[in-house]
């Protein structure tokens, strides 16, 4: 089986529970450290899987790796390859696919509840989550869904906390 690549931003926010997953079911994975000065990989047909961590920055900071991940995921989508972004993750797959990311008035910071929307009634990825929940969160920016995404998740501090975008793509 091909690796999972996992993208990494911080060295404090690295792959965590979803590591000991993989590991669990016998799933390889590769971490590429970003904040380490690691580029993207320019071939990702050696990957099962692509998935994009989170940090303390916004993608729309003026780093330069930040573009450069951009047109790699953007490169990316062009692939028939699955992707999830948690946090900053997700806003690079918000922006890589045509959103806006902006700055929210305030941080939401803590346990949070958080509501499935209407759209993910039929979703596979939230059947065996309850219809409302608490999630530990930590962020300042919120994007806008991308043209043809599906609404996952909200809550009345952040309308949109999830989507889909195809069925590779949370």
């Amino acid at each position: 089986m091909k690796p999972v690549a996992i993208f990494r931003h911080l060295p404090i926010e690295g792959p965590g529970y979803f590591a000991t997953f993989l590991d669990n079911n016998h799933i390889p994975w590769r971490l590429i450290k970003i904040d380490a000065g690691e580029s993207p990989p320019t071939n990702i047909d050696e990957f099962s899987g692509l998935v994009f961590m989170g940090g303390p920055m916004s993608v729309n900071d003026p780093l330069p790796w930040l573009t450069t991940e951009v047109a790699a995921i953007q490169h990316f989508l062009q692939r028939d390859i699955p992707m999830i972004g948690h946090c900053l993750g997700g806003q690079l797959l918000a922006k890589a696919l045509g959103a806006e990311v902006r700055t929210m008035a305030f941080q939401e910071v803590g346990w949070q509840r958080l509501q499935h929307t209407a759209q993910a009634a039929n979703s596979p990825w939230l059947r065996h989550v309850p219809g409302e929940f608490e999630l530990f969160q930590w962020h300042g920016d919120s994007f806008d869904l991308p043209p043809g995404a599906q609404h996952l998740l909200s809550n009345g501090w952040c309308q949109n906390q999830a989507f889909t975008w195809g069925d590779k793509v949370l």
